[in-house]
């Protein structure tokens, strides 16, 4: 009798579930946890679209699509809560300047998460983060993108 308590035991105590904690540790501290989702959110901000890894991904949209939602509202203190965040003055203008507008009519879901591949090394899965509207605006530039070319060979003539 004693052995099967012990047993049980063992079962609850690697059973346990982590009720009521959000998000994901990564294995790091929390500092440079941080400092992990401040880059991501940073580069996803600058290049409107990254890729990493897919859980990496959803812990990234949890925290952009609320800094988004700061940069709709688009008052003085909500740039200094971005800016709190994303300490990068670039990215946050970026932010208030260009990207809030386009999804200023939107009410949430700014962000898509595409699963991609699987990682060579590790075999982790890979995904792309961007913004809704990043198709259209990729489209746009291309076509902008030739008439500069033309412009320049033009001149060189």
């Amino acid at each position: 009798m004693p052995l099967t308590e012990s047993l049980h035991y063992t079962v609850e105590v690697q059973l346990r579930m982590r009720h009521k904690v959000r998000g994901k540790l990564f294995g790091r501290t929390a500092n440079q946890r941080k400092a992990l989702l401040r880059g991501l959110i940073a580069s996803l901000l600058e290049h409107q679209r990254i890729e990493t890894t897919l859980t990496k991904a959803k812990e990234v949209r949890k925290i952009a699509e609320g800094i988004v939602t700061l940069g709709i509202r688009g008052d003085l203190h909500a740039k200094r809560l971005a800016l709190s965040y994303v300490p990068n003055r670039t990215a946050v203008s970026k932010l208030f300047n260009e990207i809030a507008p386009r999804l200023a009519g939107r009410n949430g879901g700014y962000l898509r998460i595409v699963q991609t591949r699987q990682r060579v090394n590790d075999r982790a899965p890979m995904a792309v983060l961007e913004f809704i509207d990043y198709e259209d605006i990729r489209k746009a530039e291309e076509k902008k993108k030739p008439k500069a070319k033309e412009e320049k060979g033009e001149d060189q003539k």
